[in-house]
């Protein structure tokens, strides 16, 4: 889809949020015409292609789907110059043992390697993190790259956040996976949020900013794929499905207006929010609903669905996301699937 929306327009229409395509079967582009044109000719800065949740394995055929999503990139007319992946790029190493985890990482800087050209920019997801679940990892906690070290360092990542700059636009990588307990809780803890402060403040004006999170930040499509009923009414959503301190993090936003667009992964849907001058949009998922396909998901949701359960709905299908930032700091994205069909 084409998702585009001025700060001037988003203003101008009293839009407090609009919402986009919450993950049902999508055509390999859809595209939307923006609402009005901008004030001045505008400029492509940069073509850029998002993969999140790609969830590399040996099973599944997962590998060659992968090769076949890079493949698909790689033959586009108009090619992307830079790579941004979302998080989840192998299918697990929280629950892995050190051995399973090694071959999954394998996998991920083979096909790299043998498909990608292009510079490539990461961000960790929670399946990337290695142990931080010990009963079923057989970790300790003490191991010299448990955690997020491993991922880190195999992706010449000095820490999990991080900035840089291309095309007059800045990025800004966040890691939205904290512990909790044997597992993960999304949000951002107080050290980083003090640093993703300082590095908007210190942002010059002129320079637009793209943040990337792997568990969104604003999301709607989370609701159907998480929220869940109470019987006094009402539903309550998890800290799984999005960052838990979202209301800080857009406040922080609403102070620096050059704050464009904020990209996520980890529901495996496609969805946007303009909520406020800021696009959040989550990109849904290479591997679509984890390299399992449509008809098989849905068979796993009846089969574990409980009486009383609200109905779920399918995730995305197998794809990536093309997204075109622009000199006068509007985006636009397209989620482009590449025609794979999930092993039996």
């Amino acid at each position: 889809m084409s998702d585009q929306l001025s700060r001037r327009d988003a203003l101008r229409l009293g839009l407090a949020a609009t919402v986009f395509g919450l993950g049902w079967p999508t055509p390999p582009a859809l595209g939307e015409a923006p609402d009005r044109p901008t004030a001045r000719p505008r400029r492509r800065a940069l073509r850029l292609a998002y993969l999140t949740d790609s969830h590399i394995q040996p099973e599944r055929r997962a590998y060659e789907g992968v090769v076949a999503c890079l493949r698909h990139l790689m033959a586009q007319e108009d090619r992307p110059e830079l790579v941004l992946t979302g998080g989840d790029l192998i299918m697990d190493a929280m629950d892995a043992d050190e051995a399973r985890t090694r071959v999954q990482w394998d996998l991920w800087l083979k096909v790299l390697r043998d498909e990608c050209p292009l510079p490539v920019q990461h961000c960790l997801g929670n399946h990337d993190i290695w142990g931080w679940n010990k009963e079923r990892s057989g970790t300790t906690g003490s191991e010299p790259m448990w955690g997020k070290r491993w991922a880190c360092d195999l992706l010449h990542l000095e820490r999990p956040y991080y900035t840089f700059d291309r095309a007059g636009w800045k990025f800004v990588v966040l890691d939205s996976v904290q512990p909790l307990n044997n597992g993960y809780v999304g949000g951002i803890d107080n050290t980083q949020f003090d640093w993703l402060r300082e590095q908007l403040e210190r942002t010059p004006k002129d320079a637009h900013v793209l943040v990337v999170s792997h568990i969104p930040i604003l999301c709607a499509a989370m609701l159907v794929a998480d929220a869940a009923p109470l019987e006094e009414g009402g539903y309550r959503v998890g800290g799984f499905a999005q960052v838990m301190d979202f209301q800080r993090i857009v406040d922080l936003f609403s102070r620096h207006p050059n704050v464009r667009a904020a990209l996520s992964g980890h529901i495996h849907m496609v969805d946007r929010v303009d909520y406020n001058g800021v696009s959040y949009m989550c990109g849904g998922a290479v591997s679509g609903m984890w390299w399992r396909g449509r008809e098989r998901y849905l068979k796993g949701l009846a089969e574990r669905a409980k009486p009383g359960d609200p109905p779920r709905p399918p995730r995305a299908d197998e794809g990536y996301n093309l997204v075109d930032l622009y000199d006068d700091g509007t985006v636009e994205r397209q989620y482009v699937t590449y025609g794979w069909t999930a092993a039996e």
